[in-house]
């Protein structure tokens, strides 16, 4: 007591010390607040005096004469709104101001009541008279904030008055009113939703909007009121697509949302297997021979309809929108409703939302994933985009490992499984077990990496983190599965490090592997459980369980060692104290030992405990999201939610599309500017008078005219914003803002500027370029313009569009269609070959060690001294005789057909593999083509034509202009195969015909030779060891084991270059990989009795288990 009286004594003496300070310094303590900081600090936990002076300080200003002050009041209560605070008190006084005059205090009277009414409808509902006058006042601004407020007082008994006011305010003349009784729309259905009939009259009215400010809105509503009511749409659906680039973001997601389910139910799939994607209805008008091809062309055809490309061609910009969300919308609608070899426009747009906010990532990688399990090709060539970041957060790293291992595939597991390593040592452990979990994926969907997988994972048992270890030991336990008989070092591997693993599910994992595979492991499987009976009592539950199986599993296999121990670890299991553990005993051990009473199960307990169990299947957690819709709550959940709609499957037969055809165009050419259309169509005849073949098309059918109209019309509205448009972005807007080609969203200055353009290289075109020849370029490198197959023809009704898309597609033919001559010159240079003088012998014959290319020889009569200068534009037959020096002369060219001459009609195609560097670029393999006429008849054009996939690199041979009966010719192409084995097609092509053709090149002709001194062989040797290398313990045949036979086999398997070597025994061979330069190094370690042991070591991991297979395969033939 007396120390808490003396301490409280010194406090008071301190604080009376501080007082008297205080007054000799004539300071004062603040004892209140100040009138504007009690109006401005109202909040739970001030005082409630403070509360009363700070309200009624605001509620005399409000009710003040001055007109100043009461602004000044509603800012500040507008203030306090805005920052949280509750400012409900001040109901009573704020709505007296409802009336006055001044048009800025209103707006903050009605923005205070929009937040308050629900809470006081009663003191709402006295100044409801005020609203209603308000619907009037010739202020728009005023006459929305009173909709809104009226549409806020959630009372039924004004639901009437409700609406009276949405009617009204659906036809008021301001945009920004009606948009206002869109949105009150939806509130007053969920009030009172009878009144839904009487709302879908008001819908059907807005939907025929013009207004870009209204449609979103009014598609909102529609959403929330009849979504089920498509045919309203019908008739506003080509306007829409029309005004979608120019309505505000959050309107564009609703209705592309909206757009996509219509589309699922009016359009026929473009996915059907088996049809031809053609959308070029007016074929004649690009080609004349169109009529011998109808009898091809007919049999299951996909013509798309114009409203679904129309759909697609309008919301392709929006890909370029800042707003994530529009980008999102866009690529669902492209994933649900556009062909498949479009789909891929938008995965830029989708990588490009990388890096936007971590929020974003997540929902954007979900999609991805979802994406990349069905077209793993879409995503491919950004995978170092989803390389993960240290920054990255825990589940965003764990979605971009699910991506990569989705992507996974022959040609780059290599690389993913290098990058996997790092994330293996990640101080992120949760991360770290997913990256060898996702090994383990890429090991059981790629069969020529399982083995270095596993390799990897048994290193890593090693680790001295007990997560990455425990996660391996799983990991590993299924993938022994697959092949357990081959693997029987690997399981005693980790019985060996079972002591010092401490983690429940990696020891059970171990000890279900011993048990299920305890015959191949006879000496180690009862020394485990030896051990395990004596921690038996302290083990986890998990563990428990396993024991008491592998103590059955040993029963039943050896009982003569362990019989005592089992019946000892069952006696332990009776009295355990988890139930599931007692169970579990009682059953075994009626299961395996004998007795009188329960022997019946007896003779099948081998066949219950040992049965075969099937290898689990390690898939993606996103295989079964394609269910929902991307870009859905319910599809980043994974479970339905509330309110979601199912997309429709396609219907078998397309509904009647006459549906979506506008009656009424008398409006619609009123509102366009006759101006624009006056030069427009001026520019369109002049192009016609110009050109003489087109004259005999004519204008385009009814329905193209409607659809012209209304998307002008619709256009018109942005035609005054984008009057400082570039005139490439005009030119733009004309290919892809409307239906039928038509389009006055660009300036009347830039639209004439570029269609002046056009026409001076339509000009300069006609004269270089034939006709006849042009056209079916411009048709196909069309088709091909955006990746998307043949799109603007079956779209383009009107003349402009057309004109605009022909001299855009010679554009294009110039310079990426290099099958089809151009220039007369170029046709005159090209040499001719024929088979008269079968004397003469070719200047370069790299044919010399195939039998095939000896019978006839090319007579190369037209060279001149400038194309013999212009390697570029040569065959490998018109070259100088000093390349040869680089053919290697181990063994003759194995020689492989390219085309059949029974299924080339006549034509005859083989080629081989030189394994001289390429002459036209240094990651492209060298193929020499020797072709051969076989028929009674020359054949004309022999040339290369379209390839599969189209972005396969080849550099083609000069076009043959004439092959003579009986003739042959040698001609040199370069393929690059990007370090796969994958085949390249492509199309061998005469004047007549086409036959698809396909290169496959064995793995040992993807390499070059390199030479390296031993010592840095060893070197690079060392860097390259874990995942990278790969090898084999082979038998060979007994007249291969000498040095020079060894290396005569390798050789001739691929091709690589021999490393000195000091020791005998010792084979050594090094090479790169033409594509992309990685090392290849091989060894050979010869050993008794014809054994030997290959090894290869590169980063290439599948190119390594290929060429592996190869050299075995060579090494092991006599």
């Amino acid at each position: 007591m007396a120390v808490g009286f003396s301490l409280r004594s010194e406090a008071v003496g301190a604080m009376r010390t501080a007082m008297v300070s205080a007054e000799n310094l004539q300071l004062s303590l603040k004892t209140g607040l100040s009138q504007e900081e009690q109006a401005l600090t109202l909040s739970n936990g001030s005082p409630k005096e403070t509360h009363k002076v700070g309200n009624e300080d605001l509620k005399e200003m409000l009710e003040s004469n001055k007109e100043s002050l009461k602004l000044e009041a509603m800012k500040r209560v507008v203030g306090l709104i805005a920052k949280g605070k509750n400012a409900s008190e001040l109901f009573p006084a704020v709505v007296k101001n409802v009336a006055n005059k001044n048009i800025e205090l209103k707006k903050l009277v009605y923005v205070y009541l929009v937040r308050y009414a629900e809470e006081q409808q009663d003191l709402a509902l006295l100044s409801i008279s005020t609203f209603q006058r308000a619907l009037k006042d010739p202020n728009q601004f005023i006459r929305a904030s009173a909709l809104r407020v009226l549409s806020s007082i959630r009372v039924p008994i004004i639901v009437p008055i409700m609406m009276l006011a949405i009617k009204e305010s659906a036809a008021d003349m301001s945009p920004y009113v009606r948009k206002t009784s869109a949105h009150a729309i939806q509130k007053l259905y969920s009030l009172d939703p009878d009144q839904k009939e009487h709302l879908i009259e008001v819908i059907e009215k807005l939907l025929k909007d013009k207004s870009t400010l209204v449609a979103g809105s009014v598609v909102m509503s529609f959403e929330e009121v009849c979504p089920d009511r498509i045919d309203l749409i019908h008739k506003n659906y080509r306007k829409l697509c029309n005004l979608l680039v120019d309505v505000e973001e959050w309107g564009q997601v609703v209705i592309i949302s909206m757009l996509t389910r219509y589309a699922r139910t009016q359009f026929v799939s473009p996915w059907k297997e088996g049809s031809v994607f053609d959308e070029n209805n007016e074929k004649a008008f690009y080609d004349s021979d169109s009529v011998e091809k109808e009898d091809k062309t007919e049999a299951k055809t996909y013509i798309m309809d114009p409203d679904h490309r129309l759909l697609l061609r309008n919301t392709k910009p929006l890909l370029q929108s800042r707003n994530t969300a529009v980008v999102m919308s866009v690529a669902q609608l492209y994933w649900h409703l556009a062909p498949k070899h479009e789909v891929t426009i938008v995965t830029k747009s989708l990588v490009r939302l990388l890096r936007s906010h971590r929020e974003v990532q997540y929902i954007v990688l979900q999609n991805i994933a979802t994406m990349s399990i069905q077209r793993k090709g879409m995503f491919e060539p950004y995978m170092k985009s989803f390389y993960v970041r240290s920054t990255d957060a825990t589940h965003i790293k764990t979605l971009k490992l699910e991506i990569l291992t989705n992507l996974a595939n022959e040609a780059n597991i290599s690389t993913i499984l290098r990058e996997f390593q790092t994330y293996v040592k990640s101080q992120d452990k949760a991360f770290a077990a997913a990256t060898i979990q996702a090994i383990g994926r890429c090991a059981t969907n790629i069969s020529e990496v399982t083995d270095t997988c596993l390799n990897g994972l048994v290193l890593l048992l090693s680790n001295r983190d007990e997560t990455v270890v425990a996660e391996s030991v799983v990991v590993i336990k299924k993938l022994l599965q697959t092949q357990p008989t081959q693997h029987c070092e690997i399981i005693k591997h980790m019985a060996k490090l079972f002591d010092n693993i401490s983690v429940p599910m990696a020891r059970a994992s171990i000890l279900w592997l011993m048990g299920e595979y305890c015959e191949r492991v006879p000496k180690i499987a009862p020394d485990v459980l030896r051990k395990m009976a004596k921690t038996f009592t302290v083990e986890e539950d998990i563990v428990k369980l396993q024991i008491v199986n592998l103590a059955a599993k040993l029963y039943l296999t050896n009982s003569k060692q362990t019989k005592l121990l089992t019946q000892y670890i069952l006696n332990l299991g009776k009295y355990d104290q988890n139930y599931d553990i007692r169970d579990r005993t009682r059953f075994i051990r009626q299961l395996i030992v004998p007795s009188e009473k329960g022997g019946a199960l007896n003779k099948y307990a081998r066949r219950i405990l040992l049965a075969p169990k099937p290898a689990p299947v390690l898939q993606s957690a996103f295989k079964d999201r394609d269910r929902y819709q991307l870009g859905t709550l319910s599809h980043s959940l994974n479970i339905k939610a509330t309110g979601y709609q199912e997309l429709s499957d396609w219907p078998a037969v397309a509904p009647d599309q006459s549906v979506r055809n506008v009656e009424v165009i008398e409006p619609v050419k009123e509102w366009a500017p006759l101006v624009g259309k006056a030069k427009k169509s001026k520019s369109a005849d002049k192009f016609y008078s110009d050109d003489e073949e087109e004259k005999e098309e004519e204008g385009s059918d009814s329905s193209g005219n409607e659809e012209s109209s209304s998307s002008s019309s619709s256009s018109s509205s942005s035609s005054e914003e984008s009057g400082s448009e570039s005139e490439e972005e005009s030119s733009e807007s004309e290919k892809t803002s409307t239906d039928s080609g038509k389009s006055s969203s660009g300036s009347e200055k830039s639209s004439s500027e570029s269609e002046s353009e056009k026409k001076k290289k339509m000009k300069k075109k006609t004269k270089k370029v034939p006709q006849k020849k042009s056209k079916p370029a411009a048709a196909h490198s069309e088709s091909d313009e955006n990746g998307n197959g043949p799109v603007a023809n079956a779209s383009s009704s009107s003349a402009e569009s057309s004109s605009g898309s022909e001299t855009d597609s010679e554009d294009d033919s110039d310079s990426d269609s290099p099958t089809v001559p151009k220039k007369k010159s170029e046709v005159k240079s090209k040499p001719k070959v024929e088979g008269k003088s079968k004397k003469e012998v070719s200047l370069l014959d790299l044919d010399d060690f195939s039998p095939a290319a000896t019978t006839n020889a090319p007579k190369s009569a037209l060279l001149s001294s400038s194309l013999m200068s212009d390697l570029e534009g040569l065959s490998l037959s018109n070259v100088s005789t000093d390349i040869q020096v680089t053919t290697p002369s181990f063994g003759p060219v194995t020689t492989y057909e390219l085309l059949h001459h029974m299924t080339g009609k006549g034509l005859s195609a083989k080629y081989h593999f030189p394994r001289q560097p390429c002459l036209y670029q240094p990651s492209m393999v060298a193929v020499q083509v020797v072709l051969t006429n076989g028929s009674d008849h020359s054949l004309e054009e022999i040339h290369i034509g379209d390839r599969n996939p189209a972005s396969l690199n080849i550099h083609c041979f000069n076009t043959i202009e004439r092959l003579e009966p009986e003739a042959s010719v040698t001609v040199s192409m370069g393929v690059d195969f990007s370090d796969s084995t994958q085949a390249a097609n492509f199309q061998l092509c005469t004047k007549e015909d086409q036959f698809s053709v396909s290169i496959q090149p064995a793995v040992g002709e993807l390499f070059m030779p390199s030479t390296m001194t031993e010592e840095d062989f060893c070197k690079e040797q060392g860097k390259l060891l874990g995942m990278n290398e790969t090898s084999e313990t082979i038998t060979m045949a007994t007249a291969n084991t000498s040095s020079q036979s060894i290396s005569k086999h390798v050789l001739s398997a691929a091709n690589v270059g021999v490393v000195s070597s000091s020791q005998s025994n010792v084979h050594r061979f090094a090479g790169r990989t033409v594509s992309s330069g990685a090392l290849v190094l091989v060894s050979l370690e010869t050993k008794e009795s014809s054994c030997a042991l290959l090894t290869v070591n590169t980063e290439k991991s599948v190119m390594a288990s290929m060429l592996l297979r190869d050299l075995k395969q060579a090494l092991a033939q006599a």
